[in-house]
């Protein structure tokens, strides 16, 4: 019986020293485990934050960019809207005065007309504006034809304001010389000056 007992107490002290260690040694290989998913995971989240963090400044960098971009151009254009009317107050009514006069007109008809006739050897054509046919329509048909030595032809039109266009009878083309076209002209000769004057450039 004492031998049965010492077999049964050895038998019981050697399975629970085996499951301790067994235990023991799950416990530890759990833990290892925990540190190792708790590691990887502090490293998935710097990741995370990491990349967060770049695509943050860059977007930053990005709008910043943008709005730099978009401030200069509304800059340009607000200066350019200045520019335009500065010129355009300085030039529109002057030359619009100045194409609507009728000697004026004369006599820049006559230039352009006696230059033209001498390159061109075709009869010319006018077209003038409606609210000087009074004044022109003679001159064209008397003193112009007589200067050219051809003949002048002469249309007037209401969608010419002030100044005319001339050419060759034929219609192949005409050089426009409306006060929108001297406005432009004189337009671009002033911008420089404007712009110094205006911003310091």
């Amino acid at each position: 019986m004492d031998k049965l007992q010492e077999l049964t107490q050895k038998l019981y002290q050697e399975g629970l020293s085996k499951g301790k260690e067994e235990g023991q040694a799950i416990v530890e290989a759990a833990k290892k485990e925990a540190e190792a998913i708790v590691k990887k995971a502090k490293e998935d989240a710097q990741a995370i934050l990491d990349k967060a963090a770049k695509d943050a400044e860059s977007h930053r960098v990005k709008v910043e960019g943008d709005l730099k971009l978009a401030s200069q151009e509304a800059l340009q254009a607000t200066r350019s809207a200045i520019e335009n009317l500065v010129v355009a107050s300085a030039v529109d009514k002057p030359v619009k005065d100045a194409l609507s006069e009728e000697k004026f007109v004369k006599e820049v008809i006559s230039a352009v007309a006696a230059k033209f006739s001498a390159q061109e050897s075709a009869d010319l054509s006018l077209i003038l504006p409606e609210s000087l046919k009074a004044a022109l329509e003679p001159f064209v048909k008397g003193e112009l034809s007589k200067l050219v030595g051809k003949g002048v032809e002469a249309t007037f039109s209401k969608k010419i304001g002030a100044g005319f266009k001339i050419g060759p009878k034929d219609g192949s083309y005409f050089i426009s010389l409306t006060d929108e076209a001297f406005t432009a002209l004189i337009g671009e000769y002033l911008r420089p000056a404007t712009k110094a004057l205006l911003f310091g450039e």
